[in-house]
């Protein structure tokens, strides 16, 4: 007898809320003075940030969502998008098609990396640019404007409304695109993409551009816990079947070049997005995002990567961890007491990225002697 595909697994006790809202106060009022980090200024939009601004939303795969601070605080999604258009490309291709133009592979480069191919000439994976552009261009239609339609529409099931793009980050984005540029370009003479480079770059561009709140992007990670159901809607954004493709890369692959160091610290599939978000995912349990504009060099979130790191060392989160495999972690975040551990010092300079505005080093101009 053929088994059926079980869409519902036990949850386990339901989570206190006077616990959970508790430990999640104690997290925001914890971190909401760390100051280190910088707002990405390389887009001139996103420059306009507030720095003050954290928010911590949970959304549990029942639908029961806990959050503190600003989570009603508007952004724009920027690389929080990808493992969602890298779900749409599997669905619209299929696994063959899309590891034969990209790679599964942590490059351990920049997430904007201009050389970031492999051997085979593919991006390494579709989390960093050159991947999520190529990602992007596998997305199906027949107009640019069809392909953009089913690209907001995958978003819209997967957050539970109609979203939005901000024109004016979109205009910056284009704008200064000049690093996509290049990617792009090298990888239409390799042949990963078969279309014109600046039709796939405004598409892409539109995809980093989407607006969101902290509570969409919990919504949307909880839908990837929730094996691609919305758990608010109880709509199928993400096929089934690519859950687990999608996961996996974000583990390996979600943070850049600090993944190794996440997955070691935290233990969560993830990603980051230079506009200030991180969300992750706890399979069959819920997601989480947390938003503070202020990041490191390598483009994540300075106050999200303290959150995660506490709530992993203190609740049981990481995917290896007994709680964990029991389905209880919301039963135990309470358990948050102290400050995670020393951290070595994530706003020093890590590779090439351009998070932050390069300052050009001039000599200064000569004077003639008096």
């Amino acid at each position: 007898m053929t088994q059926q595909p079980i869409e519902n697994t036990t949850r386990g006790i339901a989570p206190d809320r006077a616990r959970v809202m508790r430990a999640l106060h104690a997290l925001h009022v914890r971190y909401r003075g760390c100051n280190d980090g910088r707002i990405a200024d390389y887009i001139p939009e996103l420059a306009k940030a507030d720095p003050a601004c954290f928010a911590i939303s949970i959304v549990t795969v029942e639908g029961e969502v806990f959050e503190v601070g600003d989570h009603e605080r508007t952004f724009t999604i920027q690389s929080l998008s990808k493992p969602f258009t890298h779900a749409l490309a599997l669905a619209d291709r299929g696994r063959e098609h899309v590891m034969q133009r990209v790679g599964v592979e942590p490059s351990g480069d920049s997430f904007d990396s201009i050389i970031g191919l492999d051997a085979n000439n593919r991006p390494h994976n579709p989390m960093v640019n050159a991947g999520a552009i190529a990602v992007t261009s596998m997305i199906a239609g027949d107009t640019p404007g069809h392909r953009l339609d089913r690209m907001l529409e995958m978003l819209r099931r997967t957050m539970g409304r109609r979203p939005m793009i901000d024109d004016a980050v979109f205009e910056s984005e284009r704008t200064t695109g000049h690093r996509n540029r290049a990617m792009a370009h090298l990888m239409l003479n390799f042949g990963i993409l078969d279309r014109e480079v600046e039709e796939i770059l405004d598409l892409y561009f539109k995809q980093c551009s989407v607006v969101v709140t902290a509570r969409d992007m919990a919504t949307m990670a909880a839908t990837l816990a929730n094996a691609g159901i919305n758990p608010k809607t109880e709509e199928r954004a993400v096929q089934r079947e690519y859950i687990r493709d999608v996961l996996t890369v974000m583990h390996t692959c979600g943070m850049y070049n600090y993944a190794g160091e996440w997955a070691y610290t935290v233990g969560l599939p993830a990603k980051s997005g230079v506009s200030g978000g991180i969300i992750a995912v706890v399979p069959g349990q819920f997601g989480i995002c947390v938003y503070s504009p202020p990041v490191d060099e390598r483009g994540n979130s300075v106050r999200g990567i303290r959150v995660f790191e506490d709530l992993s060392r203190n609740s049981g989160m990481h995917v290896f961890e007994t709680w964990h495999q029991l389905g209880q972690v919301l039963n135990h975040i309470d358990s948050v007491e102290d400050p995670s551990p020393a951290l070595p010092d994530t706003t020093q300079p890590v590779g090439d990225a351009t998070v932050h505005k390069r300052e050009l080093e001039l000599d200064p101009p000569a004077t003639e002697a008096g």
